[in-house]
């Protein structure tokens, strides 16, 4: 395949993508950040109560 052919067909597929506005990146930008911080703390307690049992059950 021809690399400017490649380029060329890219930029095209480029134009058809619909963009987000300003206003709809804002709130994606917050529902995406939300939800991983809400998965960390739920996985940093899940291991921290897994770490807790192990403690009490190898002492």
């Amino acid at each position: 395949m021809n690399v400017a052919k490649f380029f060329k067909d890219v930029t095209r597929e480029m134009s058809k993508v619909s963009w987000p506005k300003g206003r709809e990146l804002v709130r994606y930008t917050i529902t995406v950040v939300t939800t991983v911080a809400f998965v960390a703390v739920f996985f940093a307690l899940i291991d921290l109560g897994i770490t807790q049992v192990l403690e009490l059950l190898f002492e």
